[in-house]
Order: structure tokens, then C-alpha cells, then sequence
């Protein structure tokens, strides 16, 4: 990872903590963290979002599903990575300069493991969101929103993604 890189993850987390720090409890609540993954668009509770890395160097695994990346070493401990794309069945990301992987809080789960995702859009404010009618989808799925341009937004829990089933069985 370049100089440059690191420098504007490290500013974008800065300016993430600072705009938090000034926001009320109730407009933290109502915030969610934008993802775009698998040509969709993913919302996620910021208390769920331990933290949001650029996506370190990552060790396979054998005999595990293709949408088990592996583990990498994140300030000395180790995590399991799940691309989070084609979890959901879809393609591969291909790790670039967009692409972040989001580690789960301890809140979110006792496992140590975060999700890859195409790109982080940014805070979200569910206000400027209405409610979509939902489909038949697993139960970590939360609530589908529509923004002012129509486009479907998927509320997803992360505690609850990890403790599915699915997400859990990553042997072949």
C-alpha cells in the first residue's frame, strides 16, 4: 500500500471521528455506513463497523468456500476475510484501490473477521431514506430503503450475518 494511500485512509478516518463526535445520540442512530458491493447498495449500522481498513495482504486458506478469502494479520491479530460479493453469489472483487474491508465490532460478533466490499459511499442518514417493501432474504437482512433517486438500499445486521449459518460454514 502507498505512502499516499494510507495517509488518505488515515484522514478519512479522522474526519469520520471528528463528524461523529458532533453528532447527537439520535443522529448517530439514524446514520448508517454506505456500501456498494455486488451491484448493490448496503447499509450497516456504524456500531456494527468496528473499523474500515484498506484491504491488507490476505493468507488462503485450503478447503474452504471461494468466498472465504482467507486471514490476514491486522495489528497482530489474526482475522478471517469473506468477500462479501461472492458471498451473496455473485463475482469475485477484485481488490483495488476502492475496495475496503469492513471489520466487525465486538459488538457485531466474538468472531475476528471482516467483510470485503467494492467501496465505502459514506454516511447515510436514514431520514433522507422511505421504506421499501422487502423481499423473502435471509435474516440478517434488516430493512430495503429507497433514496431520493429511487435506487434500493439493503439495511443489513451485522451481528446476525455473523452468527448465520451460512456465514459460519466455511469448510467445503
Amino acid at each position: 500500500m502507498s505512502r499516499t494511500a494510507r495517509l488518505d485512509l488515515r484522514s478519512f478516518q479522522q474526519e469520520l471521528a471528528t463528524r461523529l463526535a458532533t453528532k447527537t445520540a439520535a443522529q448517530v442512530e439514524s446514520s448508517r455506513l454506505g456500501l456498494a458491493c455486488g451491484n448493490a447498495r448496503w447499509l450497516i449500522r456504524l456500531s456494527d463497523a468496528g473499523e474500515v481498513i484498506a484491504v491488507p495482504p490476505i493468507v488462503p486458506v485450503p478447503l474452504t468456500k471461494r468466498w472465504f478469502l482467507g486471514v490476514s494479520n491486522i495489528r497482530g491479530n489474526l482475522h478471517s476475510v469473506v468477500d462479501f460479493s461472492a458471498f451473496l453469489g455473485g463475482g469475485p472483487i477484485v481488490p483495488d484501490n476502492l475496495a475496503r474491508l469492513i471489520l466487525l465490532s465486538v459488538r457485531a460478533g466474538e468472531q475476528s473477521c471482516g467483510i470485503l466490499v467494492e467501496r465505502v459511499l459514506g454516511l447515510r442518514n436514514l431520514a433522507q431514506f422511505k421504506p421499501a417493501e422487502g423481499i423473502d432474504a435471509p435474516s440478517w437482512h434488516v430493512q430495503r430503503w429507497l433514496d431520493a433517486d429511487e435506487a434500493v438500499w439493503q439495511e443489513i445486521d451485522l451481528r446476525k450475518l455473523a452468527r448465520d449459518p451460512a456465514f459460519l460454514q466455511v469448510g467445503a
